[in-house]
């Protein structure tokens, strides 16, 4: 059973509240403790608390606080939108949320509410929030003003957008449908949407989309002067009360408001006493216009009258504030329980509860993970057992700032190896506020531990011709230094190679951490975060040319790998042609790699050789091996050489925008992960992240 689902629409007015209100009435039914989130609101956080928000935690009594409730006003997210904060909006979003994920058995996310100038926007950021909250889709759509053909047009494509986007669709709903075109509106549907979105639809509920008193006084900003009690009637249509009292009376129809120059005294008492009257329907309220108030002699045979209906007067004159009223969309707000409970009704008798209740508790979700999501995880997995790395080219500029980032957010414990003067002199020059407190700074060649680590590097490499004196100078080294911190337990993991090369940085760590049992060669991946997904590539940084053997070691190790952060493993073992199509040297290798694989892992989805564009598009990938686990879905590629390799997740990252995270070196004992010299600051917190995992004793159970 999945744990959320995410109400959306595409236009504004579509009723999704309804919905809302209905699911989380069901769902109350079948656990106990239920969260609603909506990630972006229309009103202003302080001074105009949004709405729906409040009707729905006050009226369920949902122990969510208001500020858990919502991540972002509408205002704010359009900024963040317009400049570069998209990915910490998302990132915010996602936090939030699952702050509420681990508090409660199921939550109800909400979409935005599509009003006002920008919506163009609020498609793509709503798509955005689903597909990073792994939510699956109920979309609402209105079919009010509109006709068949329109809204089986709109609901084709809204449906086609979202699953275009991978975003799965497990209900749509239509509301607001006239009573005459429900039967083809479910037929049409029906015939030509997916079988497995459960379709339903909502004919137009007067009394759910009619405005209440209280509701137009807000909206006319008038001064209410009667019927304080009654500021919840329903209004149905009004009237503009300008000709002579019995032509007036023949127009009252049933919850009418009475719209009508504020001194006419004469169409005043006649609505009351129709109101009064069983012969006439009721009336809902009076709006007087103009500015003027009912004299003293109405005012008062209107205070001595048992029941009075809402009489609100206004400055504006009787045009504008018809226009106005005319304009009003009716809301449901904390106060109007009985539009609450005619909502949920409403959900109730058009809504399959059964099916839509069996299509949760059934629903798969996709096995995906979006590069924000990914982000957030393993930043939480380091929070979760923080581990100390140590960081080797301490007065580099972006080491420092990475570093600062990393402090600031207790991810990890640091070391920064240097001259600690140095070291402060360049945190004081770039401007940095990093709390030296909060890091170590040691000087290899004045630290004390540096006598031991000599001794032991002297232990360890003497049977290869290293003397002491070598070792002495071979310690100075940050490289060196850093590497026996992690060797010696003094540190969990090392990253290095802003400033070194692959070789200077790795090559320590081959003399004396060594491989793990069984493994015989150090390979490394990169995690691609690419827009809608995050995939393994391996090896891109170590080896030039493996052979057949060892590159199944590569496969099978980055496997292990991408299973180990929460990235279903489906390897594709690339080459120039797909299956049995091809020959020659370089192919048979691969073919060989893919053999072994399978021998020695049987539970891997393992394909190859394949082509690229086979393995990651699923229309290629069915046509050139239809029927097979990884071909259009593969998660793991492996290349067949560094040349191969390095230039295409290069090609990628700069093409794609995509997020490169590593490269981790993978078959070490300890973690040692080397850096691109022309990295940046986000590659080195993302790496020092994925480097203190590693040095995890294992992972926290994924949701």
């Amino acid at each position: 059973m999945i744990k959320t689902v995410f109400v959306t629409s595409t236009e504004p007015n579509s009723g999704k509240s309804i919905v809302s209100l209905g699911l989380i009435d069901m769902l109350l039914g079948k656990a106990q403790k239920i969260g609603y989130y909506k990630p972006i609101i229309s009103g202003n956080a302080l001074n105009k608390p949004d709405d729906h928000i409040q009707t729905v935690l006050k009226y369920f009594d949902l122990p969510v606080s208001y500020e858990d409730a919502y991540a972002f006003t509408r205002s704010d997210a359009m900024h963040h939108m317009e400049g570069e904060g998209r990915g910490e909006m998302i990132d915010t979003i996602i936090r939030k949320y699952k702050q509420l994920e681990s508090q409660y058995d199921f939550t109800v996310i909400e979409g935005s509410d599509y009003e006002g100038e920008g919506t163009a926007f609020e498609f793509e950021i709503n798509v955005a929030i689903a597909k990073n909250l792994g939510a699956p889709a109920i979309i609402v759509i209105p079919g009010e003003n509109k006709t068949t053909a329109q809204i089986v047009n709109t609901a084709f494509t809204v449906v086609r957008n979202f699953e275009a986007r991978e975003i799965q669709v497990l209900a749509l709903i239509v509301n607001k449908v006239d009573n005459a075109q429900v039967k083809d509106v479910s037929e049409l549907l029906k015939e030509q949407l997916p079988k497995d979105i459960t379709i339903n639809i909502v004919p137009a509920e007067k009394g759910l989309h009619a405005p209440t008193m209280q509701e137009i006084l807000d909206q006319v900003q008038g001064k209410l002067l009667f019927g304080q009690e009654r500021l919840n009637n329903q209004v149905d249509n009004f009237i503009t009360g300008a000709m002579q009292v019995p032509n007036f009376l023949n127009y009252i129809k049933e919850n009418v408001l009475i719209i009508t120059p504020g001194d006419r005294g004469d169409i005043i008492i006649a609505a009351l006493q129709a109101n009064l009257s069983t012969s006439y329907p009721q009336v809902a309220g009076i709006v007087l216009t103009g500015g003027a108030e009912p004299e003293e002699p109405i005012n008062r045979l209107i205070k001595g009258l048992q029941t009075v209906v809402p009489i609100i007067a206004v400055k504006t004159g009787t045009f504008q504030t018809t226009t106005t009223i005319g304009a009003i969309r009716s809301r449901i707000t904390p106060g109007n329980k009985l539009k609450i409970r005619l909502a949920i009704d409403t959900f109730n008798k058009y809504v399959d509860v059964k099916t839509l209740d069996e299509r949760i508790i059934t629903f798969k979700a996709g096995s995906g993970i979006t590069p924000r999501m990914f982000q957030y995880m393993i930043t939480n997995w380091a929070k979760s057992e923080r581990k100390h790395i140590v960081l080797p080219e301490g007065n580099d500029e972006r080491i420092l700032k990475a570093a600062a980032r990393l402090a600031a957010q207790d991810i990890v414990e640091l070391t920064l190896l240097g001259n600690a003067d140095d070291i402060t002199a360049n945190i004081k020059r770039i401007g940095l506020e990093l709390d030296l407190n909060k890091i170590h700074i040691i000087n290899p060649a004045t630290s004390e531990r540096y006598n031991d680590y000599v001794e032991t590097l002297y232990e360890l490499r003497k049977n290869k011709n290293v003397n002491l004196e070598m070792a002495r100078d071979l310690m100075t080294d940050v490289s060196y230094f850093g590497t026996m911190m992690v060797y010696k337990g003094h540190a969990d993991g090392m990253v290095s190679g802003a400033v070194h090369t692959t070789q200077h940085t790795i090559r320590p760590a081959l003399q004396f951490v060594k491989t793990r049992p069984g493994i015989s060669v150090v390979s490394s991946v990169f995690f691609m975060c690419l827009p809608d997904r995050v995939s393994v590539f391996g090896d891109c940084a170590v080896n030039p040319n493996p052979t057949a053997e060892q590159l199944a070691e590569i496969a099978i190790s980055s496997a292990e790998s991408s299973q180990r952060f929460g990235i279903e493993p489906r390897v594709a073992m690339l080459s120039y042609s797909s299956g049995t199509s091809g020959e020659g040297e370089d192919v048979e290798k691969v073919r060989r790699a893919t053999e072994l694989v399978k021998a020695k892992r049987p539970d891997l989805k393992v394909e190859g050789p394949i082509q690229y564009d086979a393995a990651v598009d699923p229309v290629v990938g069915n046509s050139k091996l239809p029927g097979s686990e990884v071909a259009g879905q593969a998660s793991v590629l492996i290349f067949p050489d560094l040349n191969t390799g390095n230039n295409t997740y290069k090609a990628v990252q700069r093409e794609t925008g995509a997020l490169a995270i590593g490269p981790m070196l993978q078959g070490l004992n300890k973690p040692v992960n080397d850096l691109s010299r022309g990295c940046t600051v986000d590659d080195i917190f993302n790496t020092v992240i994925i480097t203190a995992i590693q040095g995890q004793a294992s992972l926290p159970t994924l949701p």
